[in-house]
């Protein structure tokens, strides 16, 4: 029996607790790239990666549902939603790891910061969502750190490696869109359960074709991305039932540090010096999104809670 009084969002915030979890889900996320970009130079097949990442997290979101909101809110009368959602989220997780294995870590998980201009952009023209000159200066100054590290014509990154990771942040940006949408009737809990559980078929699938055996190293490797995964999204679901959007998301930021920290000891690989130019932009832009979209709701709330009468 699912408790009546559990909601998305507890009344008690606890934005500690908040912070600490995101901190978290970024260095489980960051590790699950790293883990990612290693399987593959052992010959693990993106799909095999896809389908053992997505079977830990549907273990941990069984987990979580069963320990808290119980398996009763799982019901819902959108099944059609959570289907694109999968689509849409698998489609943009294959080209986020293959980002990360075309280009090095630091560069590809910079490139995936402009999520929020992307997510901007598509606000505006699919949800008719306002964006005055403060948003849309973010969003120009986002792109202008993208061209910075990706310095198109100087060969410095693979073109190809640098246009799937621009393509994964914008199909990432778009399952922002639709998780605003899902999230008007489910929970957040509801919504991981369903894209994790319904995204093992097709990857099953794809498994007869692509499945092989792999030595000890290389299985402790993929249950390293399976456990750090699944833990990582927890994490990061878990945040925002204890603190607002805005101050949990700037801790996101931080994967740029273990992404260097981890592409210098596993891949020898360390940032352009473009990366580090690129980068405060874009991390700037995002933070300035953040921030006015958070000024904007609670300018929302406040004449909405003036408007009650007393």
């Amino acid at each position: 029996m699912a408790d009546s009084r559990y909601t998305d969002r507890p009344t008690e915030q606890h934005p500690l607790g908040g912070a600490a979890l995101r901190l978290a889900s970024a260095l489980l996320l960051a590790l699950t790239f790293a883990l990612v970009k290693l399987a593959s130079t052992r010959g693990v097949d993106l799909a095999e990666t896809l389908f053992y990442r997505q079977c830990g997290s549907a273990i941990c979101a069984t987990a979580f549902v069963a320990s808290g909101p119980g398996f009763a809110t799982l019901r819902t009368q959108r099944m059609w939603a959570h289907v694109s959602r999968m689509v849409v989220g698998m489609t943009g997780m294959a080209l986020n790891f293959l980002s990360m294995i075309l280009l090095p870590l630091a560069e590809a998980t910079t490139i995936g910061f402009s999520v929020p201009i992307f997510a901007t952009v598509l606000a505006a023209l699919l949800l008719g969502e306002p964006t005055g000159k403060w948003r849309w200066g973010a969003v120009a100054a986002g792109f202008l750190g993208v061209l910075v590290i990706v310095q198109p014509g100087s060969g410095d990154l693979p073109m190809i490696g640098a246009g799937v990771a621009v393509a994964a942040a914008l199909v990432t940006a778009s399952v922002t869109i639709i998780l605003r949408r899902l999230g008007a009737t489910e929970l957040a809990s509801t919504t991981v359960f369903w894209f994790a559980v319904s995204s093992l078929a097709p990857l099953s699938l794809l498994m007869l074709r692509y499945a092989r055996m792999h030595d000890p190293g290389t299985w402790a490797i993929i249950g390293g991305i399976a456990i750090a995964g699944g833990l990582g999204q927890l994490a990061l679901t878990g945040s925002l039932r204890l603190a607002p959007v805005a101050m949990v998301m700037p801790m996101d930021y931080t994967s740029l540090l273990w992404a260097t920290v981890l592409g210098a000891w596993l891949f020898g690989q360390l940032p352009s010096p473009w990366t580090w130019v690129g980068a405060p932009i874009i991390v700037g832009s995002g933070l300035v999104i953040v921030w006015r979209e958070h000024r904007l709701h609670r300018r929302a709330a406040l004449s909405a809670a003036a408007a009650i009468p007393t």
